[in-house]
């Protein structure tokens, strides 16, 4: 079993107050967060003391003095959730930090079940668990070799597939129908979504822009997109 390094305070609350297996716990010296440090004691957490210069080699980033080593993130087979309401679908997104806020958004949604394509795309990392703040336990992850295929098959179970661009003959997003199930796809940071994956759309929603700003982060676009769909459908 390969495990990975995760850090910083507010995702090490949420996995020691999860079921998630921890092997070890390195905590900085004079560690003074009593929250942490009783979620420790309740779990019977055996605990490593180090001093800040030998934790800041461990980690490339803000560490918060606490790391944690937990087992690699397990996916699921997308079939396993084919019936959820609604499914996000993240097009070769390249970004960790965009990855984990959109686990995060959807984690706060209600929304279980997101797809990644298995190249090209963030893998769930220990930057991807950080900037979820620990949410991934709440959702469900899969990775799929051809995400073509994949969106094919979800059509096939009845399933609209909205994708997101800012092509001027795309939909407001605020002018589509979102009854039925969802299937929603962010597309890349830079390039969007790829050529297949647009031919295979239902709609291609825009988010209009009135600015001097001709886009929006993945993951904040990805947060209008969730919360309209689930604003819609109350």
């Amino acid at each position: 079993m390969i495990n990975m390094l995760v850090y910083g305070r507010n995702v090490a609350k949420e996995i020691l107050g999860s079921n998630k297996k921890i092997k070890k716990i390195i905590l900085q010296e004079g560690f003074d967060d009593n929250e942490i440090k009783a979620l420790i004691e309740n779990g019977n957490f055996q605990v490593t003391y180090k001093a800040k210069r030998e934790i800041d080699h461990l980690v490339n980033g803000v560490h918060q003095g606490i790391i944690l080593t937990i087992p690699d993130y397990e996916y699921y087979n997308f079939k396993e959730f084919i019936n959820e309401n609604i499914i996000v679908l993240l097009d070769h997104l390249e970004d960790p930090h965009n990855v984990g806020a959109i686990i995060r958004t959807c984690e706060a949604a209600g929304i279980k079940a997101i797809i990644l394509p298995k190249d090209r795309q963030a893998p769930i990392n220990a930057t991807v668990m950080k900037t979820s703040a620990g949410t991934l336990d709440n959702v469900k992850i899969a990775v799929v070799s051809n995400l073509s295929n994949t969106i094919k098959t979800l059509k096939k179970e009845g399933y609209w597939i909205v994708g997101t661009s800012l092509n001027k003959d795309s939909i407001d997003y605020r002018n589509i129908n979102y009854d039925g199930k969802i299937a929603l796809v962010i597309g890349n940071e830079g390039s969007g979504m790829s050529k297949l994956v647009t031919e295979n759309c239902d709609f291609i929603a825009k988010i209009p822009m009135y600015g001097t700003t001709n886009s929006l982060n993945a993951s904040v676009a990805a947060g209008i997109m969730i919360y309209e769909i689930i604003r819609n459908r109350k």
